[in-house]
């Protein structure tokens, strides 16, 4: 649902600035606000929650032996394979595209 506010040009400027400094819409900011004075939207607790999940990660720690049969992989292989995976795709992308341009080039002749 469409709703106009009227306000000073100043604070029109000071909401603009503040909502690219957030990367959002002027409308998603003012949404933002209003969830906010309705207790809808509780950023402190957001952090709560976020800093007590951060409290038990562990970082720096390799995981076991045990952890890697139990678990498949470990999340460093699993990226590696994911890289590896797509590597191989934009290489097969890669040479498709230059037997196209050069198909292109002599004709269509191999």
């Amino acid at each position: 649902m469409a709703v106009s506010v009227r306000m000073d040009p100043l604070l029109e400027q000071e909401l603009t600035q503040a909502a690219k400094r957030r990367g959002i819409t002027k409308s998603q900011f003012i949404v933002e606000a209003v969830e906010r004075a309705l207790g809808r939207n509780h950023p402190g607790e957001m952090y709560l929650k976020v800093m007590q999940e951060m409290a038990t990660y562990k970082i720096g720690t390799e995981p076991t032996a045990e952890a890697d049969v139990a678990g498949g992989f470990t999340h460093k292989q699993a990226l590696r394979d994911k890289l590896r995976a797509k590597h191989g795709q934009e290489s097969a992308d890669y040479t498709e595209l230059l037997k196209a341009r050069q198909n292109s080039t002599t004709g269509g002749a191999t």
